[in-house]
C-alpha cells in the first residue's frame, strides 16, 4: 500500500474560510500552526485534581511563540498591498515572528524594542532573521506610540496587533483548541500584556459556535502581572515592571477587547505577582516537562489560585496558551532554577557520588 503524505501548510490555507484572505491574497507562511494540546495531569494532581488541564503549547511555532498565527495573515495581506517595509514594536516575541516572515516575503523590517527589557533569546532571533533592530530608551508604549506614528506616513505597514487581521490570524488557535478536544473548553486561561491575544480566543470561540462546530463557548480567564496590571488597576501604568517581559506593557493596544471578551464569556481578568509566575513557571516544568517563557506561567499561576479558591467545578476541562518556548528567555530559566551543574572529575566513581550511589 502507498502512503499519502498530509501536509500542513499554515493557518490560512487551513482556516481560510475564517479569515480575511482571497485568491489575490499571496501566502507568506512558515507552516505555523497546529501546535500540540497537551494534558498536564501532574499538574493538576498537585493542586489537588478535579478538573481536566490542556495546554496549547504555541512555542512549537516557527518562531517560538503564537505570534506566527497573526504575523502570517499580517505579513501575506503587507504583500498583497505591495508593502516593501514592515514595523513593528515590541517586547520580544513579537519582532521575532516579525522579521521571519518579513525575510520569508523578501520585505525589510524594522523593530523597535524597549532598550535592556527584551529577553535575549528574543533579541537573538530579531537579529539573526535580519531586522534592523532599534533598541529606544523608553518602554513598550513609548515604542508603539512611534510605530503608530510612522504608520501614519504611508511608507511602511505596521504588523502589531493593532493592524486588525493580526487578530484574525491569531483566532486559529481557538479553532484548533476545539478541532483537538472534540469540543470546546469550559474555561480558557491566558495571560494579558497587549491584549491581543485574549481578544482573538474569544473571537475564535465565538466564531465556531456561530457555525455550529462546538455546542458552548468557554469562559475567558485572562491574567495580568501585578507590575503591570493596567486593566486591573483600572488605569494606564505609566512605569510597567515584571519578569514576564513579554506582557510587560502599561497600556494595552486591546483593552477594550479585552474587557469585552470577559464580559461576554462571564469571565474574568486578574493579576499574580511575579513571584506567583515564577513558582508556576518551574512547577510546570517539573511536573510536566514543558518549558515555557515566563509570561506563558502567568495564566497558570492564575489557575493555581482559582483552584485553591474552589473556581473551577469538578470534572471543567480547562484549556491554557502557553505562549512562547522557555528558551525564548534563558536568563531567567537560569536564575529560577535554583540549580547548578555539578562540576566533578571525569570517573565513574565522582558521577556515581554525585548520584547518590
Amino acid at each position: 500500500m502507498q502512503l499519502t503524505p498530509k501536509r500542513w501548510n499554515g493557518v490560512i490555507e487551513h482556516y481560510a474560510r475564517f479569515l480575511p484572505v482571497t485568491d489575490a491574497t499571496p501566502v507568506i507562511s512558515l507552516s505555523e500552526g497546529n501546535t500540540p494540546l497537551i494534558r498536564a495531569d501532574n499538574f493538576v494532581a498537585a493542586l489537588g485534581g478535579g478538573f481536566e488541564l490542556w495546554l496549547k503549547y504555541e512555542g512549537l511555532n516557527p518562531t517560538c511563540s503564537f505570534k506566527d498565527r497573526g504575523m502570517t495573515l499580517a505579513v501575506s495581506k503587507a504583500a498583497e498591498r505591495g508593502a516593501k517595509v514592515v514595523i513593528c514594536a515590541s517586547t520580544g516575541n513579537t519582532s521575532a515572528s516579525a522579521a521571519a516572515y518579513a525575510a520569508r516575503a523578501k520585505m525589510k523590517c524594522v523593530v523597535l524594542i524597549p532598550e535592556g527589557k527584551i529577553a535575549l533569546g528574543k533579541l537573538a532571533q530579531a537579529l539573526m532573521y535580519g531586522a534592523v533592530t532599534v533598541s529606544i530608551r523608553g518602554n513598550f508604549d513609548a515604542a508603539l506610540r512611534i510605530v503608530r506614528e510612522l504608520g501614519e506616513t504611508g511608507l511602511v505597514e505596521v504588523v502589531n496587533s493593532i493592524n486588525p487581521v493580526r487578530i484574525e490570524g491569531q483566532k486559529t488557535a481557538a479553532f484548533e483548541i476545539c478541532d483537538q478536544l472534540g469540543r470546546a473548553p469550559d474555561f480558557h486561561f491566558l495571560p494579558v500584556g497587549n491584549a491581543g491575544n485574549i481578544t482573538a480566543y474569544w473571537r475564535g470561540f465565538k466564531e465556531y459556535h456561530a457555525a455550529g462546530l462546538t455546542d458552548r463557548r468557554p469562559r475567558i480567564f485572562g491574567f495580568q502581572a501585578a507590575g503591570a496590571a493596567p486593566i486591573v488597576d483600572g488605569h494606564p501604568i505609566t512605569h510597567p515592571c515584571t519578569v514576564a517581559s513579554a506582557i510587560n506593557i502599561g497600556h494595552p493596544a486591546s483593552w477594550a477587547g479585552a474587557t469585552n471578551a470577559c464580559a461576554e464569556s462571564d469571565g474574568f481578568i486578574g493579576k499574580v505577582t511575579d513571584e506567583e509566575i515564577l513558582t508556576a513557571y518551574k512547577m510546570i516544568a517539573r511536573t510536566d516537562g514543558i518549558f515555557v517563557e515566563p509570561a506563558s506561567a502567568t495564566p497558570l499561576a492564575g489557575l493555581i489560585r482559582c483552584a485553591r479558591e474552589g473556581r473551577i467545578p469538578t470534572g471543567s476541562i480547562v484549556t491554557a496558551i502557553m505562549t512562547g518556548h522557555g528558551l525564548k528567555d534563558p536568563d531567567t530559566a537560569i536564575r529560577t532554577a535554583g540549580a547548578e551543574p555539578f562540576v566533578v572529575d571525569a570517573t565513574r566513581e565522582a558521577v556515581m557520588q554525585v548520584m547518590g550511589l
